[in-house]
């Protein structure tokens, strides 16, 4: 692990592999860790450069000042442009998952001379509903995450992977209750305010979509509605597969970044 100091707060990150090689970004889902990307990495590392790092208040990264109101997409989006920028690296491709794929979004529609292409991940322009955002950031400020971690860690895998791995929801629980409570807070808020419907219809990145059958945060037809307001391909579906590919099948996951990107 290494650390960067960006705009008062201590960013978490790993950098792996041949300097020699493309950079490839990866931005993790809300209430998880870059250790999501870590059955990956030995595919990835092969033919790329791989950075990933822990979000707000996430893993090792430091909470969001308490004395800030909001998080934006644009202040997750320059957290990936500093770390670039700590690898030397001028244009870079970004894939992300969930909240990544938010993240992955903001770069496409403001920062697309950086990315060399963009794989985006169980996301949507829209994810859920504004009440629904607003209540669990009430909730996790009241109850705290390891109380709220026994309820969401469940909603994210498929059942095979819960059946292949039976401590799976146990230790991503662990995790995710170890999060900071108002970050993971701001972020849903963040979530609530969150539409990128308008915003990606001239988009010049490269793009591949990837959802998951099973995913009940954000099912296949959130992709759907996403490849259509940016004028993507259509996404592909893995079948029996919740919200997390990297960590429910990373073979299979690494093989279509690999595939698309070279």
């Amino acid at each position: 692990m290494a650390f960067l100091n960006h705009r008062g707060r201590t960013l978490c990150y790993r950098l792996l592999g041949d300097a020699s090689r493309p950079l490839l970004i990866l931005a993790h889902p809300l209430g998880m860790s870059q250790g999501v990307w870590d059955d990956m990495l030995p595919a990835l590392l092969a033919r790329f450069r791989v950075l990933t790092w822990d979000l707000a208040g996430h893993g090792a990264s430091s909470a969001w000042p308490e004395d800030s109101a909001t998080i934006t997409p644009d202040d997750l989006a320059r957290e990936a442009l500093a770390l670039a920028d700590t690898a030397g690296a001028d244009a870079f491709h970004f894939a992300g998952t969930s909240i990544g794929g938010v993240i992955g979004q903001q770069l496409i529609a403001e920062q697309g001379d950086r990315l060399l292409s963009a794989t985006l991940t169980n996301t949507g322009a829209v994810i859920g509903t504004p009440d629904a955002w607003h209540l669990r950031a009430a909730n996790v400020r009241e109850k705290g995450l390891a109380v709220m971690a026994e309820d969401i860690v469940p909603r994210w895998f498929g059942a095979r992977a819960c059946e292949e791995q039976p401590a799976l929801l146990d230790g991503w629980r662990v995790i995710m209750g170890r999060g900071d409570d108002n970050s993971y807070a701001l972020l849903c808020e963040m979530l609530a305010n969150t539409d990128f419907r308008e915003k990606l219809d001239n988009r010049k990145v490269p793009l591949q979509l990837i959802g998951g059958a099973n995913d009940v945060a954000t099912p296949p037809e959130s992709l759907a509605a996403l490849a259509q307001c940016c004028n993507a391909a259509d996404p592909v579906i893995l079948e029996q597969v919740g919200h997390v590919p990297s960590v429910e099948c990373p073979d299979r996951f690494a093989g279509l970044l690999i595939e698309n990107l070279l």
